[in-house]
């Protein structure tokens, strides 16, 4: 039902559905892809709580149980859909590592493409990724963005901590411009339109208390005269990547150094 939690996927068969065919009809027609991008279309509309296999069988015009002999429920249809989105991320596994920059280079190329990725379907923050099921695009995907590390002196684990850290601070910058967007659709209202309708209640309450906020109503005045909102999702991105890649530069030198 539409807005019920999903039950958890069996990883077993996932893992069955994200490595078989997904070209092959059935005696409906229907195709595995076919069920998946139309799952997908649904949740970059109307989110992941909101998506259900009869919402998919509407939109394909079939009926709901025969999408059930392609795929088993939600759970799996979900993991389906979180490895499809990425299928298209990179031209070929070496993309990264043919950006111009080296490894820099590499990285904020990776970086885009995952960011273009999560803002184009904000429903991936709602997908539990610690134990998605590996599928043939994730897999390919990390291989990909791995390349660009190979050879720099880095251990294996060092490599995955250095992908690990990129993507994480795209990801939880995407998860904060998603949330940023989910409130103007929801209020009506920019940010600017917001906080201009709220200042005059903010300087009332904090009257006589500029000395405790001395600091954060400096700042917080400069944030948002600088971007008219609370934050920049783009200037977090770029701003973050950038220190983040100072950091692994830094790494970088010390393990050559070190050979």
């Amino acid at each position: 039902m539409a807005g019920r939690k999903a039950a958890a996927p069996d990883p077993a068969r996932s893992l069955a559905l994200l490595w078989g065919s997904h070209a092959k009809p059935g005696r409906s027609g229907l195709t595995v892809r076919a069920i998946v991008d139309a799952a997908v279309e649904l949740a970059d509309t109307d989110g992941l709580e909101a998506l259900s296999m009869r919402m998919v069988a509407e939109r394909l015009k079939v009926g709901t149980m025969s999408l059930y002999t392609h795929v088993p429920g939600k759970g799996e249809l979900t993991d389906l859909m979180f490895d499809r989105v990425y299928g298209d991320l990179y031209a070929d596994p070496d993309e990264p590592s043919k950006q111009p920059g080296g490894w820099r280079g590499a990285l904020e190329f990776i970086a885009q493409r995952n960011w273009e990725v999560l803002t184009a379907h904000p429903w991936i923050h709602e997908v539990p990724a610690a134990r998605n099921a590996l599928g043939p695009n994730i897999t390919l995907k990390y291989e990909a963005e791995l390349r660009p590390l190979d050879g720099l002196g880095l251990s294996d684990v060092e490599m995955d901590s250095v992908l690990a850290l990129v993507l994480t601070h795209v990801l939880g910058t995407a998860r904060a411009a998603a949330e940023q967007l989910r409130s103007q659709r929801e209020s009506g209202l920019s940010d600017q339109e917001w906080w201009t309708g709220i200042s005059p209640t903010l300087a009332s309450v904090m009257a006589g208390a500029a000395d405790r906020f001395r600091l954060a109503g400096r700042v917080g005045t400069s944030v948002g005269e600088h971007f008219q909102s609370a934050m920049d999702p783009g200037h977090a991105l770029s701003f973050g990547l950038t220190r983040i890649l100072d950091g692994v530069g830094l790494l970088i030198a010390e393990r050559s150094a070190v050979e």
